[in-house]
């Protein structure tokens, strides 16, 4: 258990976002973790700050800062924060950034040179203070009288170096991180051009300046290890005499314990060691000049030797991924071109069939079968009233010719196995030669068959049954009076 008289009192409070830290006494002993908001004494009334550090850290802070732990301008702690008091902070705060640019206009007019930075207003809003920078000294009775009246706050004026301003605004250092004066950095210590040297770093302002303007306070880091390393380089080795002429000290290398000279008739930079050094200056003191400086000659670091590239590809098979590759491919091709063709089926189809569509193929065949049409009537005529006037069938009694039973069917492909490419009717004569009338209908048979033909040429379907059929009575003439014989193919 923790002794009470031991133990701090004192707790850090941070305000601004950190941009402002100081210390309070904790008289009540109540326990308060990192963050969490308290209300303290301010100046006639009251003010909010954050926690940032309680416990035996606080002495180690305020030792370093020089602040007495017993002092009596300590200001106290007063509670824990109530909704009432958070709620009247965030008021205040929200009026902030509007009284800045108020109070930037105010000082343009009156003239002054001076920058304001910042503006923090106590939680109760009864007090204001300005953050500003200035070369010189100023004159701001004017301006206090002009933010009083315009803010009805009691105003503070406090000035800060450009240093300070930089850590209150915040940034990214050319390093990738946050600035140092915004985040740890509370001391600022002079930083000059002689640092740079010690480092041997290039007198660049651009590369060596900061945010603020000024030299970047992290040249003072490293400082003092550079400072100890450079005791043991021999001093006064500005220059060296050699029987060439004077070589001068360019740079010096105290991770290789080299110092670097150029010699006037020359551009190049000469690697000397510490031990050579001293014994040219040893010679030099005598009244010797050596010939030369005989600089050592520096070996490069050896590269890396990169592994040798091994085709692990090669090692697999990716046969059986290409056979699937190409079987799909060949696949969507072969659908595309069934779709294709399905297409094409179908409008050869509608421009065959007459649907509205127009077709090449199709209107030359039916103008075709029209023109066979106008001419077989007239044909089988003819050769009926020939045959009927040159021979006569035998006839009965009276004069007229018997007729025969139809037939069927007159296509060729019904006969019995037994039939021969003749008609195996006979007539009512008994006398088992052909009629006279099958020479007649044998031109429209040879002409169907040149139909066809031309049918298979032109790449058409032949005619159905029911249109040969009609086709066929046509062309034999037929008469429901006269006898319908069958008939063979043509020429038997």
């Amino acid at each position: 258990m923790s002794d009470e008289q031991s133990s701090c009192k004192i707790i850090e409070l941070s305000f601004k976002n950190g941009s402002r830290k100081d210390f309070f006494r904790n008289n009540s002993l109540q326990h308060f973790e990192k963050g969490e908001y308290v209300t303290i004494e301010g100046v006639s009334g009251f003010d909010v700050g954050e926690v940032s550090l309680t416990g035996e850290l606080v002495r180690v802070q305020m030792k370093k800062k020089g602040v007495k732990e017993f002092s009596p301008d300590i200001k106290k702690v007063l509670r824990r924060s109530s909704d009432r008091d958070i709620e009247l902070f965030k008021q205040s705060k929200s009026r902030e950034q509007q009284i800045l640019m108020r109070s930037r206009e105010i000082a343009r007019d009156l003239k002054l040179a001076m920058k304001l930075s910042e503006v923090e207003i106590q939680a109760d809003g009864k007090k204001a203070t300005f953050f500003y920078t200035a070369d010189d000294r100023v004159d701001f009775r004017e301006m206090i009288k002009a933010y009083a009246s315009e803010f009805k706050v009691k105003v503070e004026m406090r000035q800060i170096g450009i240093r300070q301003e930089a850590g209150k605004v915040g940034g990214i250092g050319s390093c990738g991180r946050e600035l140092c004066c915004s985040t740890w950095l509370t001391d600022f210590k002079s930083v000059n051009t002689t640092a740079a040297r010690y480092q041997n770093l290039s007198i660049n302002q651009t590369k060596l300046s900061g945010q603020c303007g000024r030299l970047k306070c992290c040249l003072n880091y490293e400082l003092d290890t550079y400072l100890d390393a450079l005791q043991h380089f021999p001093g006064n080795a500005d220059r060296l005499e050699i029987q060439r002429g004077r070589a001068t000290l360019v740079k010096k290398d105290i991770f290789k314990d080299l110092m670097w000279y150029t010699l006037p008739d020359s551009n190049k930079q000469y690697p000397l060691t510490l031990k050579r050094v001293q014994e040219i200056l040893r010679l030099n003191a005598e009244g010797e000049r050596p010939e030369n400086l005989e600089a050592i000659e520096l070996i490069g670091k050896p590269k890396d030797v990169e592994p040798s590239f091994v085709d692990v590809v090669g090692q697999i098979s990716l046969r059986s991924l290409e056979r699937s590759d190409k079987k799909r491919k060949n696949k969507n091709r072969n659908d595309r071109d069934r779709v294709e063709r399905g297409r094409g089926s179908d409008k050869e189809r509608r421009g065959g069939q007459g649907n509205g569509i127009p077709n090449a193929e199709g209107s030359k065949g039916k103008a075709r079968a029209e023109r066979d049409r106008a001419n077989r009537p007239a044909r089988n005529s003819n050769n009926r009233a020939q045959a009927g006037s040159n021979d006569q069938g035998p006839q009965d009694k009276n004069g007229n010719t018997p007729t025969s039973p139809k037939p069927l069917n007159n296509s060729n492909s019904r006969r019995g196995p037994g039939q021969s490419g003749q008609n195996a009717t006979p007539n009512k004569g008994g006398s088992g030669q052909k009629s006279p009338r099958n020479n007649n209908a044998q031109p429209g048979a040879g002409q169907r068959a040149e139909g066809r033909a031309d049918n298979k040429q032109e790449g058409r379907k032949p005619k159905g049954k029911r249109d040969r059929g009609a086709e066929g009575r046509e062309s034999r003439g037929h008469n429901p009076g006269q006898p319908n014989n069958t008939e063979g193919p043509a020429g038997l």
